[in-house]
C-alpha cells in the first residue's frame, strides 16, 4: 500500500537446502513425472491486492495457495478464485508464527513445487497514524515482525521449493518507505526494510536462479488504505484490478533479469525501475 498520489551472488549451497530440493524432486517423481502447473503462494490474500492477484494468477493457470487472518474472508475469496478452475488452497493464520509459515510450504510441498511467492501480507499499525517519536513500541515490534520478520522467515522456508523451479519471490513495498511522510514512520520503515532485504537477497541468490524483487503497489481502495485515513473519502482511489496490466508485463519477463529491481505498479512505463541492481 502506498499513501502519494498518483555484488554478489552466492553460488554455494547449504546441505539443509540440497535435501529440500531432493525431497521435493522425489515426491515429483514419485507421482509419476514432471508436475508443470505452477504455484505461488500468497500471503495477505483474502482482500486488497492479495485476492486480485489470486484470481488473475489463476486465470493464467496457476494453482494458489492464500493466507489470510481472517478465515471466513479468505474462504469467501478461494471460493471465487476457484471459479478459474485451478486449485486453490486457503489457510488461515497469523504469517508472523513459525508453524502458521510452516503450513503454507507444506501446502507448495503436497503440491510439488513453489514458483512465485508474493509477501503481501501486511501490518499498518496504530491508527489514526502516530508521528515517530511517540510511536507504542510494542506496536511497532508488532509492525516489524509481520512486515519485514515474516517475509524474512518465508522466504527462507520456501528457499528449497523456489530453487528447485528456479521461482521468484515479489515483496509488497510502499512509498511510505522512501518518502518520510510524517505520520507513516513506523510502517515506512518496516517497508523500507523489506526494501533491502529484497536487494540484498536479490544479490545472494543470483546464483541459485531466485528472482526477487519489490513491487510498490501504488494507491488502491483498500480496508487498510481506508484505515490510514479514518472517516476520509478514498473513492478517487482506484481498486486493485488497475495492477494487473503491470502483473501481466511482469511475469513476461525474464526473471533474472528483473532481480533486484523495485517497480511502480502504477507507474506509466515499467521498464524503468527505481532500484539499480548491485
Amino acid at each position: 500500500m502506498t499513501i502519494s498520489p498518483k555484488n554478489q551472488g552466492r553460488t554455494g549451497r547449504l546441505a539443509g537446502r540440497n535435501i529440500g530440493i531432493d525431497r521435493v524432486e522425489d515426491r515429483i517423481r514419485a507421482e509419476g513425472g514432471d508436475r508443470t502447473t505452477k504455484v505461488a503462494l500468497i500471503t495477505g490474500g483474502s482482500r486488497g491486492l492479495g485476492a486480485t492477484l489470486a484470481a488473475f494468477l489463476a486465470a493464467q493457470d496457476y494453482d494458489v495457495i492464500l493466507d489470510a487472518r481472517d478465515e471466513r474472508a479468505l474462504r469467501e475469496t478461494a471460493r471465487a478464485v476457484e471459479h478459474y478452475g485451478t486449485r486453490v488452497i486457503p489457510i488461515a493464520g497469523n504469517v508472523a508464527e513459525a508453524h502458521h509459515r510452516r503450513r503454507l510450504v507444506a501446502a507448495a510441498e503436497d503440491l510439488g513445487r513453489l514458483d512465485l511467492l508474493v509477501n503481501n501480507a501486511s501490518q499498518l499499525g496504530p491508527t489514526p497514524l502516530p508521528p515517530l517519536i511517540d510511536y507504542p513500541l510494542d506496536a511497532l515490534d508488532e509492525v516489524l515482525a509481520v512486515n519485514v520478520v515474516a517475509p524474512l522467515a518465508l522466504m527462507q522456508e520456501a528457499l528449497p521449493l523456489l530453487e528447485a523451479t528456479g521461482g521468484q519471490i515479489v515483496n509488497v513495498s510502499s512509498d511510505a518507505a522512501i518518502g518520510g511522510y510524517p505520520g507513516w514512520g513506523g510502517y515506512g520503515a518496516s517497508k523500507a526494510a523489506l526494501d533491502l532485504i529484497s536487494l540484498t537477497l536479490a544479490n545472494e541468490l543470483r546464483g541459485r536462479g531466485v528472482s526477487v524483487v519489490s513491487v510498490d503497489p501504488g494507491d488502491m481502495r483498500t480496508r487498510m488504505h481506508q484505515a490510514a485515513f479514518p472517516g476520509e473519502d478514498i473513492s478517487d482511489r482506484p481498486l486493485p484490478e488497475t495492477t494487473i496490466p503491470f502483473w501481466a508485463w511482469f511475469l513476461a519477463r525474464d526473471r533474472s533479469e528483473v532481480s533486484g529491481h523495485r517497480f511502480q505498479a502504477q507507474a506509466e512505463v515499467w521498464d524503468r525501475p527505481l532500484g539499480v541492481r548491485q
